[in-house]
C-alpha cells in the first residue's frame, strides 16, 4: 500500500513548525489531544462571541458584549480578601464605568490600566447596583486599536494556561497550510446540498459570523460532518467487502427443520420475524459469508429467529454455536431452546467456564465428532481445545458485550463460518449505521400478539413504606417481583452495599424465606441457585443489581420495582422493564425516584411512562444523553467523531453509508479519479488502515 499522499505532509508535521506555536503552546495544546496541525483543523469553535462597537454607554442595551473607548480615572483595590479590584473609568461622553477583576496581579493591572490612560476595552457590559460594569474584559488595548477586536470572535476549545488569542493564532497558522485536495464528494450531492469545498468549509467553520454558523445545520459543518461519516462508512464498506470476498459456502437446506419448529409453536410468527428469517436464509444460501446484525426490541422474538437460522445451518450439514455474555443467560438459552430442539430433532449442549474434568472432555469429544448439533455457551466457546467438526453458523447474543476480535475468534473455529449477532438494545438507526455499518441489518420492530402492556408508574421514594406494603399484598396473592437496586457512583462495591441493604430491609418486612439476592460479585453457583429458586416460584421476590438487565426470562414475574430510577439511562430502564409482562398476569413497573427531579431526569421517566416502544425510547435517549452514553462508549464500537453529531445529523449517516457502498461497488480498488480522492480522505482522517484491506483476500 502506498504511503500518505505528499500533499498531506504539512498537516501531520509537529506543531512547533507552525508559525507562532512554540514549545510552551504546543505542550498546552497536547493536553487537549492536539499534537499536529490536522488536529487543530478539526478543533472547531463551540460558539461565537458577538460584540457591538459603542461610541458611548448611552447607546448600550445591557447585557451585551461591547467594544468601547475609555479613560482610566483610578483604582479601588480590595479592602479584604475575596473582594474584587475595581478600575474606575469614564467613556467619551463622561459616563462612569467600573472594570472589575477578581484576584488580579497588582503590577499587571496597574501597568495595563494606569490612571489617566486611554484604552479600548471589550467585554460583557452589565448593570449592577445602578452602575455600569464589565467584569474581566476579554480585550484591553491602547486607544485607537478597536479595529483589532473582532466583532464576531470564534470560541475555540481551550485549556488552563491557553488563551483565546494563542489558540486563534495556532488555528490560523494551521489553516495557512491547507493543501488543495481533489474532491471526494460526489459532484451531484455537493451541488444538491450547496456545500462548500473541503478547504473552504474549514475556513468558514473557523470564522463564524453568528450562532447559525456554529450550528450542526450550517453548510460548512454539514459538509465536514459528511466527510467524517463518509470516511468511516467507506472504511466499514471496505471491511465488509473484504469479509464478503472471503469465500463462503452456499448452504443447501429445504427448511424442513424450521417447519418442524413452526408446527410445534403455539403462536404464529410476526411479520418482522418472517422477514428477518427470509433475509438470513438468503444470506446462508448465498456463496458470500453472512455478517448480519439482528436488532430487536425487548420481547420481539430474536431468539426464535436466531434458532431458525441455526436450524438452516444444521440442516445443511454443519453445526451451530450460540454465545451469550453471562452464564445465567447461556443456561437460560439452553432451557428455552431445548423444547424447540426436541421438536426439530437436533442435539443441544451447554459449555461454560465451569465445565471441567471428564464431563468437559467428553463434551468436547462429542462436539469434534459432530454428535452435538448446537453448542450454547459463554466466552468458553472460543477457548483453546474447543473444536467443532464443522461450525457453519455462529450466533452472538448481546453483541455490545463482545469486541470485534472476539466475534472473529469464534468464526475462526469453523471453515467459512457465517456470523449472526443479536442485540436486544434498540439502537437509533444513525447509531446502528455508525457502530455496525460493516454489517447487514435485520430489525424486529413488532411484538408477538398477546404480549400485554406493562403499566408504568412514577413513585417518590418518600412513599417507600406504601410500596413495600403493596408488594407484601401482591406476594400474598401469589405474585412475583423483581426489585432492582440503584446504581451508586459507578462502583460495584457500593452498588452491592445498596443491594444488600435493600435485601435485609425486604427480608425483615416480608420474611427471609420470601426474598433472594443476586449480584455480580456472587459466586456463579450461588447466583444460579437464587435465580433458579425465583424462576421455579419458590422465592417470590428477587432483589438484584442490573445483572438481570438482559435476557432473564421468568414469565410468572409481573412486578418490577426500580429504585433510584433517575440514575439509569432510558435504554437500561426499558431493558429492565422488559423482564416483566412476559406471562398472562397484568404487569406493573414502579419507577422509584428521589425528589426533587432535575428536568432531564423527569423527562426520561415520563417517556418511560408514556411509551413501550424501544425504538422511540432509544431516539429520546440519544437526544437526552448523546451517542456515546446510549451505546456505552467504552464497549460500543462507536467511533469518536470530531465534527459529526449523530443526534442532529442522523440523515447524513444513512447518506454516507449508501454513498460509500455505491462508490466501492463501482470502483472496488478506489482507482478512479473520485476513488483516488477518497483515498486522500481516508489518509486525512486516519482511516488508512482500511486501504490495506482493499486488495486483501
Amino acid at each position: 500500500m502506498a504511503g500518505r499522499p505528499e500533499a498531506l505532509f504539512p498537516l501531520f508535521a509537529p506543531l512547533e513548525r507552525l508559525e507562532g506555536v512554540g514549545p510552551k503552546t504546543a505542550a498546552l495544546l497536547e493536553r487537549m489531544g492536539i499534537v499536529r496541525p490536522v488536529d487543530l483543523l478539526f478543533a472547531l469553535p463551540h460558539g461565537v462571541a458577538l460584540r457591538r462597537r459603542l461610541s458611548t454607554l448611552a447607546e448600550a442595551v445591557p447585557p451585551e458584549t461591547v467594544v468601547l473607548e475609555i479613560e482610566v480615572e483610578g483604582h479601588r483595590p480590595p479592602v479584604r480578601r475575596g473582594r474584587p479590584w475595581r478600575v474606575l473609568a469614564r467613556d467619551a461622553a463622561g459616563l462612569p464605568l467600573e472594570i472589575v477583576f477578581f484576584h488580579p496581579r497588582r503590577q499587571w493591572i496597574e501597568r495595563t490600566l494606569p490612571a489617566g490612560a486611554r484604552r479600548t476595552v471589550s467585554g460583557k457590559l452589565e448593570e449592577f447596583d445602578g452602575r455600569w460594569q464589565i467584569v474581566h474584559p476579554d480585550h484591553v488595548l491602547p486607544s485607537g486599536r478597536a479595529d483589532e477586536i473582532p466583532l464576531a470572535e470564534p470560541l475555540h476549545p481551550l485549556t488552563e494556561g491557553l488563551g483565546r488569542r494563542q489558540m486563534r493564532r495556532a488555528v490560523t497558522a494551521a489553516l495557512a497550510r491547507l493543501p488543495a485536495l481533489p474532491e471526494w464528494i460526489d459532484p451531484h450531492l455537493l451541488a444538491r446540498e450547496g456545500w462548500p469545498g473541503w478547504a473552504e468549509a474549514l475556513r468558514l467553520a473557523h470564522a463564524p459570523q453568528g450562532p447559525e454558523d456554529v450550528a450542526p445545520s450550517s453548510p460548512a459543518r454539514r459538509r465536514l460532518a459528511y466527510d467524517e461519516l463518509f470516511a468511516h462508512q467507506l472504511a466499514l464498506a471496505i471491511a465488509r467487502a473484504r469479509w464478503r470476498r472471503r469465500p463462503g459456502i452456499a448452504r443447501r437446506f429445504s427448511g424442513a427443520l424450521q417447519e418442524k419448529v413452526r408446527a410445534a409453536l403455539p403462536f404464529p410468527l410476526t411479520g418482522a420475524q418472517e422477514r428477518a428469517i427470509a433475509e438470513i436464509n438468503a444470506d446462508l444460501a448465498a456463496p458470500q459469508r453472512m455478517n448480519r446484525l439482528l436488532q430487536g426490541d425487548v420481547g420481539a422474538g430474536k431468539t426464535l429467529v436466531a434458532f431458525m437460522a441455526l436450524l438452516a445451518a444444521i440442516e445443511s450439514g454443519g453445526q451451530g454455536a450460540l454465545m451469550a455474555p453471562t452464564e445465567i443467560l447461556a443456561r437460560q438459552h439452553l432451557q428455552g431452546l431445548r423444547p424447540w430442539a426436541e421438536a426439530a430433532g437436533i442435539t443441544i449442549a451447554l459449555l461454560t467456564g465451569r465445565d471441567g474434568g471428564r464431563a468437559r472432555t467428553e463434551k468436547l469429544r462429542r462436539l469434534a465428532a459432530g454428535e452435538i448439533d448446537l453448542l450454547v455457551g459463554t466466552h468458553a466457546l472460543f477457548s483453546e481445545g474447543v473444536a467443532f467438526r464443522d461450525l457453519a453458523l455462529a450466533v452472538i447474543d448481546e453483541q455490545h458485550r463482545f469486541g470485534v476480535r472476539q466475534r472473529l475468534e469464534l468464526t475462526e473455529k469453523g471453515h467459512r463460518t457465517d456470523l449472526l449477532v443479536m442485540t436486544a438494545t434498540p439502537i437509533p438507526r444513525s447509531l446502528a449505521l455508525a457502530a455496525y455499518g460493516d454489517m447487514d441489518l435485520s430489525i424486529l420492530d413488532e411484538k408477538p400478539p398477546g404480549r400485554r402492556p406493562v403499566k408504568t408508574a412514577l413513585v417518590s421514594n418518600e412513599r417507600l413504606e406504601a410500596v413495600v406494603a403493596r408488594l407484601a399484598h401482591a406476594v400474598a396473592e401469589g405474585r412475583q417481583a423483581y426489585w432492582v437496586c440503584p446504581l451508586v457512583e459507578e462502583s460495584d462495591v457500593l452498588d452491592l452495599a445498596a443491594a444488600e441493604d435493600r435485601y435485609r430491609a425486604l427480608a425483615a418486612a416480608l420474611g427471609p424465606e420470601r426474598v433472594a439476592l443476586v449480584h455480580g460479585q456472587m459466586p456463579p453457583e450461588a447466583r444460579d441457585r437464587a435465580m433458579a429458586a425465583f424462576a421455579a416460584g419458590e422465592v417470590p421476590v428477587l432483589v438484584a443489581t442490573t445483572v438481570i438487565e438482559v435476557g432473564v426470562d421468568v414469565p410468572a414475574a409481573s412486578i418490577m420495582v426500580i429504585e433510584g430510577a433517575e440514575r439509569f439511562g432510558l435504554s437500561q430502564l426499558h431493558q429492565l422493564r422488559g423482564r416483566v409482562g412476559r406471562g398472562a398476569a397484568e404487569s406493573h413497573c414502579l419507577l422509584l425516584y428521589t425528589p426533587p427531579l432535575g428536568e432531564t431526569a423527569r423527562r426520561r421517566l415520563e417517556i418511560m411512562r408514556e411509551s413501550e416502544d424501544g425504538f422511540r425510547i432509544a431516539e429520546e435517549d440519544l437526544r437526552i444523553r448523546g451517542a456515546g452514553d446510549v451505546l456505552g462508549t467504552a464497549q460500543s464500537g462507536l467511533p469518536r467523531f470530531r465534527v459529526a453529531d449523530l443526534e442532529s445529523q442522523a440523515d447524513l449517516a444513512a447518506l454516507a453509508q449508501s454513498d460509500a457502498r455505491a462508490l466501492l461497488a463501482a470502483d472496488p480498488a478506489l482507482s478512479s479519479e473520485r476513488g483516488r480522492a477518497a483515498r486522500h480522505l481516508l489518509w486525512l482522517l486516519e482511516k488508512d488502515r482500511a486501504l490495506s484491506l482493499l486488495g486483501a483476500g
